[in-house]
């Protein structure tokens, strides 16, 4: 039954990048009960068609291609904002596979525990390859930051030694 809703509702299709159950792949067939998916590790996964049916499925290319990639990126406190945006923005409209529209956006999304956290949106049209750009728009948003004196914090705690019978204790002092 869960073959023919699939060849009837078409909620997928042969070509489509679709994700089920942690796995990305193309859809290379879909027979009676089950689907034929390549990964993006070349590995051919049969997955019978009743996951689709009962289990949440991601179509990445259902409808449109373009897909926005999100990059959380924290900054130390004092940084310059607009040194923040400007940069986050170059390495995301200097990379090839970012579309020039919709346009690449930075949100500052809130004051971190270590750091200034903030989002860059970049939409790109290549959904099977979005976990590769990702890297690439991370190696380009540190030698950004780099270039433009910007510092990505590392949490960093502060440790108050009160006087006391641990204290004595670590300082090789003991009470008889």
């Amino acid at each position: 039954i869960s073959g023919l809703i699939l060849l009837i509702e078409r909620p997928i299709s042969v070509g489509d990048l679709v994700e089920v159950e942690g796995h990305v792949g193309r859809v290379l067939e879909i027979r009676m009960r089950a689907t034929l998916i390549n990964t993006l590790d070349n590995v051919a996964i049969i997955v019978p068609n009743s996951l689709f049916i009962q289990n949440k499925v991601v179509n990445w290319s259902h409808g449109d291609l373009r897909i926005r990639l999100k990059t959380p990126v924290g900054v130390a406190y004092g940084s310059d904002l607009a040194a923040v945006t400007e940069a986050l923005l170059k390495a995301a409209r200097e990379h090839p596979d970012t579309l020039k529209q919709p346009e690449p956006e930075v949100r500052f999304i809130s004051f971190g525990d270590s750091s200034l956290d903030f989002e860059l949106l970049s939409w790109i049209g290549r959904p099977e390859r979005q976990y590769i750009i990702q890297s690439e728009l991370n190696y380009a948003i540190d030698s950004a930051f780099r270039e433009a004196g910007i510092s990505i914090p590392f949490p960093q705690r502060d440790l108050h030694l009160m006087p006391g019978p641990a204290v004595d204790a670590l300082a090789g002092r003991q009470e008889c």
